[in-house]
């Protein structure tokens, strides 16, 4: 298979990409990836040297430029990470998230349809859903009510892929995950930031009560769901992906000062973001139903090796937090 993946240098795409070369060798693998502020090559140091890999940095929106990687690599099939994928960075600035979001998979659907790719696997989220009353759970028939302009740039993908469906017949399917966390996040979503900050002794900022409900996947979890679907999945079918592990978000927090040995007297409550969802909750039964998916690592070891992944790489989280990185932290959270 010419597998074609956008997005492979962040951190879901590039799991999948070290995933997908692991102890295989029928597959070439091409890597398109803007390399914005959240993507980086040292995630892909352990598969770049292979003779299977390759990297074409183009920005998804750029349609000249997606055309040349098509027409060079003649992707057999498209799994579609790419993304502006930061709700608070969506609230700052959300011309990014539709430029991206709606635009650059707009762009890709229409190089696959042309250059007819057989499959194409579009990775969303399960905020496109928005908050749900307990004890209610989201399956893949339930509304979409996105809250913000970054889960809403996700909706309109995810109806835009669907349409491919219905209107070329192209075999599109789409999948929406809960939240996930593993090694190589970018220090900025909750897992991450929590972790480093406590490292380094520094305030856990969480927002308003902390009891906003969030479910858990491992990321090596939803790799394998998401090749599941490549291989498995319907066309024209949206698959949820989620981790069977819903926790408030303080409770999440508070394991993690367990886990780095730091005191609850770090947490510091500021100000909640406009439109932060209260609760997200999916069932996964379908994925299960038709491709024998379940998810394998339980939130408490996957939380033990992700925190002890930081601990072991503080060069790594030195060497992503920019300048832009530390201007946008200044900017998101101060006054709050």
């Amino acid at each position: 298979m010419r597998l074609l993946v956008t997005g492979g240098a962040g951190f879901i795409g590039s799991a999948f990409v070290r995933m997908a070369l692991r102890g295989v060798d029928d597959v070439q693998l091409c890597n398109l990836d803007a390399l914005t502020y959240a993507g980086n090559l040292e995630n892909l140091h352990p598969v770049a040297a292979g003779t299977r890999y390759r990297f074409e940095r183009a920005d998804i929106a750029d349609a000249a430029a997606v055309d040349r990687v098509f027409a060079s690599f003649q992707p057999d099939a498209v799994v579609h990470f790419a993304a502006e994928s930061h709700v608070d960075r969506s609230i700052l600035s959300p011309e990014p998230v539709v430029r991206t979001n709606l635009n650059g998979t707009f762009t890709l659907l229409e190089a696959a349809r042309r250059y007819k790719t057989q499959r194409f696997v579009h990775v969303s989220t399960d905020e496109v859903y928005g908050s749900i009353d307990e004890p209610h759970e989201a399956d893949e028939g339930y509304p979409l009510k996105a809250s913000s302009p970054y889960s809403a740039s996700k909706a309109g993908s995810d109806l835009l892929a669907l349409s491919y469906y219905a209107t070329y017949k192209m075999n599109v399917s789409v999948t929406r995950a809960s939240n996930n966390y593993g090694p190589y996040q970018f220090p900025e979503k909750l897992i991450p930031l929590m972790i480093a900050n406590a490292l380094e002794g520094k305030s856990l900022p969480v927002y308003g009560d902390g009891m906003q409900i969030r479910d858990w996947l491992y990321v090596e979890d939803h790799c394998r769901a998401i090749r599941a679907v490549l291989e498995k999945g319907r066309a024209g079918e949206v698959y949820n992906i989620g981790g069977s592990r819903a926790l408030p978000n303080i409770e999440v927090v508070k394991r993690i000062l367990a886990a780095t040995g730091r005191p609850e007297s770090l947490i510091r409550y500021v100000t909640d973001r406009p439109g932060h969802d209260r609760r997200y909750a999916l069932t996964s039964e379908k994925i299960g139903r038709e491709t024998g998916w379940k998810p394998e690592v339980e939130f408490e070891e996957g939380l033990e090796e992700t925190v002890r992944w930081y601990r072991d790489n503080a060069d790594w989280i030195a060497n992503v937090r920019s300048g832009a990185y530390r201007e946008f932290y200044e900017k998101n959270y101060a006054g709050r």
